[in-house]
């Protein structure tokens, strides 16, 4: 099969479906790929709660961004059994998680994103191809022609060309195969000038990646099969950890201090308790209430018969190898699977009870929630993609709260979108422990979605112009609706101008043109007097 249409998206996670409303707002036509069965990537088929800054709720995401939060409160109040007064609160967090101030299940973050996406499929201009991933791309010197798909389950192949073609894929996948100039890893210093980055570039050393999944605490026994590789699991532990990754002891990422976490299910406080605020503490000291995606006391009595909680903690990080241009990818994300079967497993059968005994055989796995066929996360959290060898790579130096102190984050001419979040990694294949260090509310600069060479192609997500310290701060979830909606909107632009990317980049009145129609559309190009943390 062979399609034609304005712009191809390829990724349906959040960049990739922020990209298509902007493009098809614009009233161009797209087709839109994802891999997985659910559209949304990290915020449901990779079942990770929204981590959001301090002032999300007033300013600093774009308008868009801001009405899927929206629709997942609305969402509640239409059609969960919430209490009066939760449905009253008017900062409604279903999950009441300390994580973020809208914790939720990840299925009502894919009827939202199809909801938004419903009268574009219906007017024909949007066409998902799903479940589809990137096997091959023509190329015409510097312009791609072509992306060809194949199905994930049959193989069955589908030919999409387009004048503008966005790469908004988990891990930069159209990139090698365009033959995009990239980088991937740690840099050197001698290549970023980042006080943080090593003598050497170490391409192979990536963030960790982790297999989420979903629990609640019920009566009964509900341990699962033992997992094959438990006893490797079971007696591995990181040089710098201070116990097996199987326990409750990991390091704080802000302070590397190995810290004993507690774990309690369904505790009895106050939903409204709970503000989730990471500008006060990272909030993982109390895992159950870290992620909590379904606080029972937000609905009516016998509604929930437990909270569920998102498992997202240090020991299901997965640093054993890396996953990007490796020939044994399939391998090591099996391991971080048995990763989190593992320590499902040694919570249900082992793990230290405060009582004296041992393992919590009522936790449930809760793969209903998350829809992956084997109870766990249907995608690998994948924190960290190759990225594009683009116009301008925003270095650490840019935004570090300790390099750039009362002065705030470099203010971009070519600004495209703020974000903010504390320059964060975790865990990495080259054995890093965590760098966690603060960050100052920054900017998005056009520049970093644009390859140096390429004339048609626009990074769209976590792939674009950062180095692998500054990505640890760019890689979370308004600020990739926030990359993919600016490509969208570039992408419509270039074809409404018949200007380039990097003429729109380059050139003032052009770039003044794009960034008012960004502005229109409720994108934010800079930030109010605040500090970051």
């Amino acid at each position: 099969m062979e399609i034609h249409t304005d712009v191809l998206v390829v990724g349906g996670g959040l960049g990739g479906v922020a990209a298509a409303l902007a493009l098809l707002k614009a009233g161009r036509s797209v087709v839109l790929t994802e891999e997985y069965d659910w559209l949304g990537g990290q915020l449901t088929s990779q079942a990770v709660p929204p981590d959001e800054h301090t002032w999300v709720e007033r300013f600093g995401v774009t308008a868009g961004y801001r009405a899927l939060r929206d629709g997942i409160r609305g969402y509640y109040r239409d059609h969960y059994p919430l209490t009066g007064r939760a449905r009253a609160w008017g900062e409604l967090n279903p999950g009441a998680g300390w994580v973020s101030r809208l914790c939720h299940e990840p299925r009502v973050a894919v009827a939202v994103i199809e909801a938004m996406l419903a009268p574009y499929r219906g007017s024909g201009r949007l066409r998902v191809l799903q479940p589809y991933r990137p096997a091959g791309a023509d190329v015409d010197g510097d312009r791609v022609t072509a992306v060809t798909l194949a199905h994930r389950d049959t193989g069955a192949r589908v030919t999409v060309s387009a004048p503008y073609v966005l790469d908004a894929t988990e891990t930069g996948e159209l990139l090698p195969l365009t033959g995009t100039e990239y980088v991937t890893g740690f840099e050197s210093q001698a290549e970023t000038g980042e006080p943080s980055a090593p003598a050497e570039a170490q391409p192979q050393n990536m963030q960790a990646i982790s297999v989420c999944f979903a629990i609640d605490h019920v009566d009964g026994d509900h341990t699962i099969e033992r997992p094959r590789t438990y006893d490797y699991w079971r007696e591995y532990q990181p040089e710098f950890w201070g116990d097996r990754l199987l326990s409750w002891r990991a390091p704080v990422p802000r302070t590397l201090e190995p810290v004993e976490r507690s774990f309690t299910p369904n505790p009895d406080g106050d939903p409204m308790d709970v503000l989730g605020d990471q500008r006060r503490f990272g909030g993982d000291l109390d895992l159950w209430t870290f992620r909590r995606i379904a606080a029972r006391r937000n609905f009516e009595d016998g509604a929930y018969a437990s909270d569920i909680t998102l498992v997202n903690w240090p020991m299901i990080d997965y640093f054993d190898g890396s996953i990007i241009d490796v020939p044994d990818a399939d391998r090591h994300l099996e391991a971080a699977r048995e990763l989190s079967r593992s320590a499902l497993y040694w919570m249900q059968t082992e793990a230290p009870r405060p009582d004296g005994g041992t393992g919590y055989p009522g936790l449930r796995l809760r793969g209903d929630i998350t829809g992956g066929a084997d109870g766990l996360a249907q995608a690998p959290y994948i924190r960290e993609s190759r990225r594009i060898r683009a116009l301008y790579t925003v270095p650490e130096q840019d935004l570090s709260l300790a390099l750039r102190g009362t002065e705030g984050a470099v203010r971009y001419r070519d600004s495209v979108g703020v974000g903010m979040y504390r320059i964060d990694l975790h865990p990495s294949t080259g054995g890093d422990n965590y760098i966690d260090v603060g960050c100052s509310p920054f900017e998005i600069p056009l520049g970093a979605l644009i390859p140096r060479r390429m004339d048609n192609l626009l990074a769209a997500a976590k792939n674009i112009g950062t180095t692998h310290i500054s990505n640890g701060a760019y890689r979370l979830h308004p600020v990739e609706w926030n990359i993919g909606e600016a490509a969208g909107t570039l992408a419509a632009f270039c074809l409404d101008t018949s200007a380039t990317p990097h003429a729109v980049r380059k050139k003032d009145e052009l770039l003044a043109d794009y960034q008012d129609r960004l502005v229109r559309s409720g994108v934010e190009l800079h930030w109010p007097q605040v500090r970051g943390y």
